[in-house]
């Protein structure tokens, strides 16, 4: 997109292969890209309104979710703050920003006809004429964006906590769970053994093989999920639970760090023994989130440590001597940056698909504007 277009932007579709050709082996980039998407949000340079959820009275399980965002251009450098001087994201084509929305879909019904359950699209608008420039096949970004989101919180909090997690585990063991490892592994951590439990024994066996055991460190599958929660120091939480079933604060006296990122996991008490993190708390506490509960309960947030911007800039620091949730509802913003990353990526490579002629009856209005 030039700086001063005389029309709209060209219109393009990247598909679901050329997104993951985009993002291939580009882990460690992505990270850092969602942590500076985390600091644009942190100084007030996105716009990131609630989340909208489409329900339906006859699929109670199903939903379809809205989440419209915006990242402002680079600021000067004078005016970037950022703990390690990292430089901003630059939205979709250098300074001048991104909008878009995410339109993402669980059906959890899709498992019984084959299909993957969430599906999403990601469009991206111009902020210079507000037209739609690009359509992407978002449901790796969307898991991508999760992922890297897990990670940096992960490798931010241990940090501070003294040391990095010896025995991680996996209580969940869907796609996103399989995103999370991905990138945990991109941290380097010399993890001595790995622990996973579900619900289904052939999603739990089918991880630990085909996730767990190419690292080559000793994998245990659990019957019991408090067995797996006492036995890790890091526990990721990716279910597709709707409401709390971990109740019990003594599952977790030994401190470890959790990345709670199905978000309904964890009962109140077990929330409100914890030092808990999110992302942005607007956004969390809402749709009955297990901090959503807690507040609820108490009538207040003062549960609430900090953020991951927080954790970031050095403004919190998160405690070894207690246990520690992070608990992240996903921004849009992060959509947009992994997203504008992509499309940039892939208009690059030759794989974003131009569709000519999208907009109709441009010729009437150029006209004019040149008389």
């Amino acid at each position: 997109m030039a700086e001063q277009q005389a029309g709209p932007p060209e219109f393009s579709v990247v598909p679901g292969a050329a997104v993951h050709r985009s993002l291939e082996g580009r882990r460690a980039e992505i990270i850092d890209l969602v942590e500076d998407a985390y600091r644009r949000h942190g100084e007030g340079g996105t716009v990131n309104p609630p989340s909208y959820f489409l329900r339906f009275p006859d699929r109670p399980s199903a939903r379809i979710i809205a989440l419209p965002a915006s990242i402002g251009g680079k600021p000067d450098a004078a005016g970037a703050d950022g703990a390690d001087g990292a430089e901003h994201v630059a939205g979709a084509d250098g300074a001048a920003g991104v909008d878009g929305i995410k339109w993402i879909s669980s059906f959890p019904t899709n498992l019984a006809r084959g299909i993957p359950r969430a599906s999403a699209v990601l469009l991206l608008n111009d902020p210079a004429t507000g037209y739609p420039y690009a359509c992407l096949e978002a449901s790796i970004i969307s898991a991508v964006r999760t992922a890297a989101s897990a990670a940096s919180a992960a490798r931010r909090i241990s940090a501070q906590r003294g040391g990095t997690p010896r025995r991680v585990g996996f209580f969940g063991t869907g796609l996103i769970a399989r995103f999370i490892q991905d990138y945990l592994a991109e941290l380097a951590w010399d993890v001595e053994e790995y622990h996973v439990f579900d619900l289904s024994a052939a999603y739990a066996s089918s991880f630990a093989a085909q996730v767990l055991e190419p690292t080559g460190r000793p994998v245990r599958v659990h019957t019991e999920a408090e067995d797996l929660v006492r036995s890790c120091d890091l526990v990721v939480f990716a279910t597709t639970a709707a409401t709390p079933h971990v109740t019990d604060p003594g599952w977790f006296s030994h401190n470890p760090l959790v990345l709670h990122v199905s978000l309904r996991d964890l009962g109140t008490d077990v929330i409100l023994d914890s030092v808990n993190i999110v992302d942005d708390v607007e956004h969390v506490l809402k749709a009955d989130t297990s901090v959503h509960l807690a507040e609820q309960r108490t009538g207040g947030r003062d549960f609430l440590h900090g953020t991951l911007y927080d954790v970031l800039t050095g403004r919190f620091t998160a405690p070894a001597d207690r246990p520690v949730v992070f608990s992240p509802f996903g921004l849009g913003v992060l959509d947009l940056a992994v997203g504008a990353h992509v499309h940039r990526t892939a208009t690059a490579a030759g794989d974003a698909v131009a569709i000519g002629g999208f907009f109709h009856e441009l010729d009437r209005h150029q006209s004019a504007g040149a008389s």
